[in-house]
């Protein structure tokens, strides 16, 4: 049969297949949809004759309850698109069958590999995903997972878990149409439009330019935030992202942006920042409220724009940073940089513990930018052995700091912050700033620092028995109930991210 004879019969037979599968069935009821790429013939979609081709999915238009399987140990070159949505009650699931690998979606260089395009309740797990293409031009965005939703008002339900996203070489776009490993966009002008519900979990993501797993938003004015895109402010709600992997990514780690109540929590991002020309950090929300950044390791920021492990960023309220682990960043463990005309209140980093993190040219904490209102720190342990400053605050904000181990292994590491309040800290190879009235100074007796090798290995942090930082802290406010160990937070605190008993020994 000549090539263009084939290619018409092929896609008569798309078409014959999507009108008799889409034809609605006499009662309701799961139904599995198999594509196998490996197959040599042309089927209808069952296990004995699965699809063979991504067209044949992405033509079809799935119901509530319906699940598209990928076999296992094959590959699909181009775009999954799918299309229908499911239900509150029925999802439609995107998953694997079948033994072996798990079955890789290559996007070769498209906007997206996956991409889910104003739909809802759907669940995507167990897929290897990339999208590598030539040099992409400054303007070809790509993403690995891209879920958008454009003048559509409220999306529902989206999982994303279980997935490994790598080699997207995309432009360097943070938003509003980003590149990157897993997005969710929010987009148009006519109407507002939202996620409710988004789940993203255990995936990992490797050598993706230039966001490793973000949301973006068209959707983004409010008088926090006056010069944001779109009309209005819907902003995400029930967003979490939790226990992914994100590696070697060109700019941001983790950002949620344009949300509402997100959780952001125990996700390991390391080596980010890597070939940005922008500013980039690793964990961050942007245009968000109420935001929970915990237990997260963040390490490997390259470079000084940013790299810092977490960011107090514009237009956002009340984000809190607590237990997480930063260690060997370039820019530090935190900077605080409001944007110009926005709103950044009420941020809070408590129990943390920041190794190794800082550059001769930034410091360990960075205040600059915009004037931020009402940041507090405490709670706290810094240890570096890098030739970098522990504070410095190009700017005017005023951060509270309280009951923090500010601490260097040799030389000095100088406070340069006129502007902040300094309460009850302990300095260790660190110049007391003179606003700090109960300042201990001397060795800490810390157990071990610099011996970390993970979040669950922070023992070295704890206070040896006699340390002059036991039982010396000042109570404050927003304190939380526990440290990063677990124990209780005793009514009279200890100085640092450790608040049990002295320990002996080692």
């Amino acid at each position: 049969m000549p090539a263009s004879r084939a290619v018409l019969a092929s896609l008569g037979a798309v078409a014959l297949t999507a009108s008799v599968l889409n034809a609605p069935s006499a009662a309701a009821q799961t139904r599995e949809f198999h594509l196998d790429c490996s197959a040599q013939s042309f089927g209808q979609g069952t296990a004995e004759a699965p699809w063979n081709r991504l067209e044949q999915a992405n033509a079809f238009t799935f119901v509530p309850g319906d699940r598209l399987l990928l076999r296992r140990g094959t590959e699909c070159a181009g775009v999954l698109k799918p299309r229908g949505s499911g239900s509150s009650t029925s999802p439609i699931r995107l998953g694997a069958y079948g033994e072996g690998a798990k079955p890789h979606i290559a996007g070769g260089g498209a906007r997206a590999a996956v991409h889910l395009n104003n739909v809802q309740y759907w669940e995507i797990r167990d897929l290897r995903v990339s999208n590598s293409g030539p040099q992409p031009g400054p303007e070809e965005r790509r993403a690995g997972i891209h879920v958008t939703l454009t003048d559509f008002g409220v999306g529902h339900h989206y999982v994303v878990a279980d997935v490994e996203v790598h080699d997207v070489n995309g432009s360097d776009h943070k938003d509003p149409d980003p590149s990157g490993g897993i997005l969710f966009s929010a987009l148009g002008s006519q109407r507002p439009t939202r996620f409710q519900d988004v789940l993203i979990e255990r995936n990992k993501v490797t050598r993706v330019d230039r966001t490793g797993i973000g949301t973006t938003s068209l959707w983004a004015k409010r008088s926090e935030h006056p010069d944001g895109p779109g009309s209005s402010f819907a902003p995400i709600r029930d967003l979490v992202v939790r226990d992914n992997v994100v590696t070697d990514v060109g700019g941001d780690g983790i950002v949620p942006q344009n949300t509402l109540g997100a959780l952001v929590e125990r996700n390991r991002v390391h080596k980010f920042n890597m070939r940005s020309s922008g500013w980039n950090a690793g964990i961050w929300a942007w245009n968000s409220d109420d935001t929970v950044i915990q237990y997260n390791e963040v390490s490997g920021g390259f470079g000084v724009r940013d790299s810092m492990a977490f960011d107090f960023d514009g237009a956002s309220r009340n984000v809190l940073y607590q237990y997480n682990y930063s260690h060997d960043n370039d820019g530090g463990a935190l900077l605080v940089c409001n944007a110009e005309g926005a709103v950044n209140d009420g941020g809070v980093f408590r129990h943390n513990i920041s190794q190794h993190d800082g550059h001769p040219d930034v410091a360990v904490i960075n205040i600059a930018c915009a004037r931020a209102t009402n940041v507090r720190i405490h709670h706290n342990t810094f240890f570096t052995a890098r030739n970098t400053r522990m504070v410095a605050n190009y700017k005017d904000t005023q951060v509270v700091a309280a009951n923090n181990v500010f601490a260097r292994a040799d030389g000095n590491s100088a406070i340069e912050d006129q502007h902040g309040r300094y309460l009850a800290n302990a300095y260790l190879n660190v110049p007391v700033p003179e606003r700090d009235a109960r300042a201990v100074t001397g060795d800490p007796r810390l157990v071990n620092p610099g011996s970390a090798s993970g979040l669950l290995d922070l023992g070295g942090y704890r206070l040896r028995a006699g340390s002059p930082a036991l039982r010396a802290g000042e109570p404050v406010p927003a304190a939380g109930n526990r440290d990063v160990f677990g124990n209780p937070m005793p009514s009279v605190p200890n100085i640092g991210a450790y608040q049990g008993p002295g320990v002996n020994g080692d």
